[in-house]
């Protein structure tokens, strides 16, 4: 056991361990009044679920109450579907690493993932580009996977069925409410979660992967530094000309904002086109045939490029040159577009949060809920599976050595690695894209 802890390390930075089952209830209003758990959960997303996966396999978490909450349905997938989502992730094998512990990654690999060898990122305007490729990383850069799919493969796990780890689907938290760092008389020691249902439950240490517009975190108080990026992502399934290897993901930077695709299939590739708001609401307004000559154009014209930008384009090539030497090499073309999937185009706004804190007493964020990032740096999911190993670490060790698992001196010092470790990637994705 404690060599597979080591293994997890090495390959994502952070530890989680085996030895997990679960159980699962949809919400009963006629259970006991007050419930105490250990831990709860908020949230069954991709990170929450594995969250409660991770814990729940830690062998000296066995025995505590843990629950795991989500406002929606259970998310079952026998088989992959006929059609693409349009949510996929770019899945970093240190992820892939943890997910394959918990068990997911079998699951996943058998429904639907495609990875890519390598990246190439270049602009619109000069001709600077950098190629990063399986000679300087890892032989697989990073698997393209539907958010749906890891969802579906974390929930396979939590079938296992056992006390160990409880699942409430359609469950709507409606209050929390919260204990004072330290006990006085007639105050409640634990964090009070009310449901919809009007049931109350309490715990010891609440989790929140309640995604960027966290409930646990906006009732914790937690102030949250935000940036509106004034743009919206327009995304949509990509059907390709032709078959092709398709591993490369592609990433262009235009005036107006980076637009990417992703490989999903030999046949099939993601988009995600950073815009103006205008110029979203216009792509999205297009017919069929208007909408793939603008994404081939997105990739494949030269107009914008002028003698200025290219001097100043020189300057920071031959920067990247003696920085990465291995980084740079000749600009290749992406696969040409023949149409889009059906009902697959859609926008969303942009922005970026990141929580001043991810701990309070009897209170952790993890995910979303702590840190949104631009789509452009692909690290959302990868950062909140960081978050994932690194927690149950500390859980871990906490349970291990007899300790108060919610109690705020636990993970204080532990954790600040992790904010330090989440800061350092996430920031620098940012300016990445203000770079170009």
């Amino acid at each position: 056991s404690h060599k597979f802890i080591q293994t997890l390390l090495h390959g994502t930075g952070r530890g989680c361990a085996r030895g997990f089952s679960s159980s699962e209830l949809e919400e009963e209003p006629g259970r006991a009044e007050s419930d105490v758990y250990d831990i709860v959960i908020s949230g069954g997303g991709m990170v929450g679920t594995a969250m409660a996966c991770s814990l729940g396999f830690d062998p000296h978490l066995q025995g505590r109450k843990i629950l795991l909450l989500e406002a929606g349905p259970k998310k079952q997938m026998d088989k992959a579907p006929e059609v693409f989502s349009t949510r996929v992730s770019s899945i970093s094998p240190g992820s892939a690493t943890l997910l394959s512990g918990l068990g997911a990654w079998d699951h996943i690999v058998k429904l639907r993932c495609k990875p890519y060898q390598k990246m190439q990122v270049w602009d619109a305007c000069s001709d600077a580009l950098i190629t990063f490729d399986k000679e300087n990383l890892q032989d697989e850069m990073a698997y393209v996977v539907e958010n749906d799919v890891i969802v579906a493969a974390l929930t396979k796990q939590l079938q296992t069925l056992s006390d160990q780890v409880e699942v409430q689907y359609r469950t709507r938290v409606v209050k929390y409410t919260w204990p004072r760092p330290y006990q006085v008389a007639d105050s409640i020691p634990w964090v009070q979660v009310t449901l919809a249902s009007g049931q109350t439950l309490q715990t010891k240490l609440l989790i929140g992967a309640d995604g960027p517009n966290s409930m646990v975190r906006r009732e914790a108080g937690i102030p949250t530094v935000k940036w509106n990026y004034d743009q919206s992502a327009v995304v949509a399934v990509l059907h390709l000309s032709e078959p092709t290897e398709n591993n490369v993901a592609w990433q262009r930077f235009l005036p107006t904002g980076p637009i990417a695709m992703l490989p999903l299939s030999d046949t099939e590739s993601s988009l995600v086109w950073s815009t103006s708001h205008q110029h979203a609401e216009l792509l999205l307004q297009m017919d069929e045939e208007s909408f793939v000559d603008a994404i081939n154009s997105a990739f494949w014209s030269n107009e914008n490029q002028s003698e200025l930008v290219e001097a100043a384009g020189s300057l920071f090539r031959t920067a990247l040159t003696i920085l990465m030497p291995n980084g740079t090499s000749t600009r290749q073309l992406p696969p040409s577009v023949a149409g889009i999937g059906p009902k697959s185009r859609v926008m969303f706004p942009l922005g970026m949060g990141h929580a001043s804190e991810y701990i309070r007493h009897r209170v952790a964020l993890i995910g979303d809920a702590a840190h949104r990032v631009h789509p452009l740096a692909g690290q959302g999911a990868n950062l909140g599976f960081g978050d994932v190993a690194s927690l149950t670490q500390v859980l871990s060790q906490a349970a291990f050595n007899g300790k108060d698992l919610g109690k705020y001196s636990i993970p204080e010092a532990s954790l600040k690695d992790v904010t330090l470790n989440v800061r350092s990637r996430h920031f620098p994705s940012s300016n990445h894209e203000k770079l170009y």
